[in-house]
């Protein structure tokens, strides 16, 4: 394993029943942080010495994921936001703000849903909430958000991915970044090798899966709740989601209290335009 999480110490923590790969630093407030699909949480490496000068840092790799445990179940978003609630308790911290990418951002929408009182702030990069992406697809979405649907198809996706793993990862990487070279040779090496873990891609696949029938069904169920906390919904401006959603009206939705920008990048936000991102969401969990 490549540790390119500088100044962090990395443990291994049961929470919620799983083994849990954790880093953690710095001083502050407590600001949890939760990788999308295909990494892990060394997706965070770029910000994370600058955000530990100002907060207590929690960053794990989610179950399924990197070097956390690989469980055959567990992959709806209410119990995965379970997996990071009892981290957090594991850890001594009560209430974090919280900020997700991707498949992670989807886990922190879950997390500040059943968990209101414990998350005081949320960052959501680059997704509008899942019930949203099922009950509005169209051709063009179907398009751009194609592996949704492929990871739906049962054993075969994981035998066609495993057997092209490195071309599929950087298929991945390449069509949903902007700024290709953000990624260097030395993380993909690092990616690539905890996504050949044994178990990982089932799980990721699981991932996608839970949210087509488990996560839509309970979202479907809170459909009336809205978010309590403040949300900052921020997303590439040349990635797929400026052009499919408002994403701030979207968000709306499912919080009264929302702002929103695009930064100048793809989907991969904190490896793309990390600086940007740190000028955006420093002062949001700081502020008023």
């Amino acid at each position: 394993m490549s540790d390119f999480m500088t100044g962090m110490s990395r443990s291994t923590v049961r929470a919620n029943g799983v083994r849990m790969n954790v880093w953690t630093g710095g001083e502050g407030p407590t600001l949890i942080l939760l990788h999308g699909y295909p990494q892990t949480g060394q997706m965070w490496h770029k910000m994370a010495p600058a955000l530990m000068a100002q907060f207590n840092l929690v960053i794990p790799d989610l179950r399924g994921y990197g070097d956390s445990e690989k469980t055959r179940t567990g992959f709806d978003k209410k119990t995965m936001s379970k997996d990071i609630a009892c981290l957090a308790s594991e850890l001594g911290h009560d209430k974090f703000f919280l900020m997700g990418h991707d498949r992670g951002a989807r886990v922190a929408h879950r997390l500040a849903t059943d968990f209101s009182e414990r998350v005081e702030k949320l960052v959501v990069l680059d997704i509008v909430p899942t019930h949203t992406i099922f009950s509005r697809t169209g051709r063009e979405l179907a398009a751009a958000y194609w592996h949704w649907f492929y990871f739906q198809a049962p054993d075969l996706p994981e035998i066609m991915i495993r057997n092209s793993a490195k071309p599929f990862l950087q298929t991945m990487f390449r069509s949903l970044s902007w700024r290709p070279n953000a990624i260097d040779d030395m993380l993909f090496a690092e990616y690539l090798r905890a996504f050949m873990l044994p178990g990982t891609i089932r799980c990721g696949l699981e991932d996608y899966r839970a949210a087509a029938t488990i996560d839509f069904e309970d979202d479907e169920k809170d459909l009336g709740t809205k978010l309590s906390c403040p949300v900052y919904a921020i997303w590439g401006q040349f990635g797929k989601m400026d052009s499919l959603f408002d994403v701030v009206d979207t968000w709306k939705e499912k919080a009264d209290n929302v702002i929103g920008k695009s930064l100048p990048c793809g989907h991969f936000i904190p490896e793309e335009a990390p600086d940007e991102l740190l000028s955006e969401v420093v002062p949001f969990f700081f502020g008023d």
